[in-house]
């Protein structure tokens, strides 16, 4: 006789299970099935990555209304924000090594004291930036290429953005240390809320709707920070009054000075690692600078639409790494090994058949965008050539958001710095240049790179020594 488990068909347990990810829960994660480990984290990441992706496709939908020139100040200051991102980004690479190795061992109160730590960094690290975005907003879009009437209708947007750092770094921060704690749903709804207010205020206040403001380009950043700074108070409540792995008390905000300092140390790999990847793109950027508005434009509407794939694709990446630091912290290094292994399989699909789409509906999706016949060629061309990596780029994910779970941030750091600084920049300007290719010889020049941090990764994954690294 079937048990009413078989009597449901597979449409039901689907929903079932997606359900259960989705509600706050106290699943041992180191335990049983690692599909269903790996699944219970990776949906609502990925949700969470693709809320992420929606804020900046959401904001060039509106801002692409107001033209060339408004596009590219965006596309520049984002460029900029990047560096503020690898800090965000790094520092949550140290948050969820420690707390996912403090959860596997079953000292709920440890990883506690680690959030309570990366709030105070985070804070620290958040007046620096504000501060000097607000001072020298102006400067910096100069320094990035920007001609007068780019810096002149882009300054807003750079200043309110930059100064509003606060909300970004303590939405990654607190968001990697939900996510280490295998709390991912928190997360994803702290960024619905964010996106639902920022979808809602981003045309009220650029086009000045009703009784708001009409603000232009500034307004898009506006309402990016009200949305960002309503998810991280969010964050907060729940971190304070959440029951599930993760919960902080005030004896938690007691400074650790040991802890800080582990903190750093693994955060520095992971802080170099994205500096080196994202300061990267700003030179790829300025590159492109050469050719004129159009391209930057082009570009900038392209890596919006890539990052509907790359955003989802690395939540994978992040439940990867929180399980492989859960089952290092339970000392199950083989179960840590097969769980990546098994992410990357998962990857590799879902990227392939994202590439394969973006390669033939690539007119049609930056037609959505823009109609400027200066622009569409350039964005044509970029999702195309960008998209035939994808199936590879989608290995190199995982195996080093794996090594960053596993606390070995350094690896990854030595092997972007091989594959942007040494492979990338050089290529691409020779191929833009010299070789005669435009803007596309950059493009070429980033799928070279990419494909190869893939394999490296890969290498580097398989050799073992991740297993061995403390956090």
């Amino acid at each position: 006789m079937r048990s009413p488990e078989e009597h449901r068909s597979g449409w039901q347990r689907a929903s079932a299970f997606v359900r259960e990810s989705l509600r706050d829960t106290t699943t041992d994660l180191t335990t049983g099935s690692t599909g269903r480990a790996l699944g219970l984290l990776a949906i609502p990441m990925m949700l969470e990555m693709s809320m992420e992706a929606i804020f900046a496709v959401v904001d060039i939908a509106f801002v692409s209304r107001l033209g060339v020139n408004a596009v590219a100040a965006v596309g520049l200051t984002e460029a900029l924000i990047t560096v503020l991102y690898a800090i965000a980004i790094g520092l949550g690479m140290g948050v969820t090594a420690m707390i996912s190795r403090r959860i596997g061992a079953k000292k709920p109160d440890a990883a506690a004291s680690v959030a309570g730590q990366a709030v105070w960094v985070g804070g620290a690290v958040a007046m620096v930036i504000g501060v000097s975005g607000i001072v020298y907003a102006e400067n910096l879009l100069a320094m990035m290429g920007a001609d007068a009437a780019v810096i002149e209708t882009g300054k807003g947007f750079t200043a309110v953005l930059l100064g509003g750092s606060a909300s970004i770094l303590y939405l990654f921060l607190l968001n990697a240390a939900f996510r280490g704690a295998g709390d991912a749903s928190i997360a994803l709804r702290a960024l619905v809320l964010a996106n639902a207010i920022n979808i809602v205020l981003d045309p009220c206040l650029i086009f000045g709707i009703g009784p708001f403001p009409e603000l232009g380009v500034t307004g898009a950043a506006v309402a990016t920070t009200i949305g960002r700074g309503t998810g991280v108070v969010y964050l907060f409540y729940k971190l304070f009054s959440s029951r599930g792995r993760l919960r902080l008390h005030l004896r938690h905000l007691a400074v650790d000075a040991a802890l800080v300092r582990r903190m750093i140390q693994i955060s520095i790999g992971g802080i170099g690692q994205f500096l080196i990847a994202t300061s990267s793109w700003i030179v790829v950027i300025r590159i492109i600078a050469i050719y004129g508005s159009a391209p930057i434009a082009a570009y900038t509407i392209a890596i919006r639409m890539l990052e509907f794939a790359f955003l989802p694709a690395w939540g994978l990446g992040n439940a990867a790494a929180t399980l492989v630091g859960q089952n290092l912290g339970a000392g199950k290094p083989e179960r840590a090994e097969r769980t990546a292994t098994q992410a990357a399989r998962y990857n590799t699909a879902f990227m392939a058949i994202l590439g394969f789409a973006l390669v033939v509906f690539a007119p049609q999706v930056v037609g959505l965008f823009t109609s400027d016949e200066t622009v569409r060629p350039y964005g044509i061309s970029c999702l195309r050539i960008l998209g035939l990596g994808f199936p590879l780029y989608a290995v190199g994910m995982i195996m080093t958001q794996a090594l960053n779970g596993a606390g070995d941030t350094k690896t990854p750091t030595l092997l972007n710095f091989i594959c942007f600084w040494v492979i990338e920049i050089p290529l691409a300007y020779w191929l833009a240049t010299t070789a005669g290719f435009g803007p596309n010889g950059v493009f070429i020049a980033i799928v070279t790179a990419e494909s190869t941090l893939s394999v490296l990764g890969y290498m580097v994954f398989r050799n073992g020594a991740w297993k061995l690294q403390q956090a």
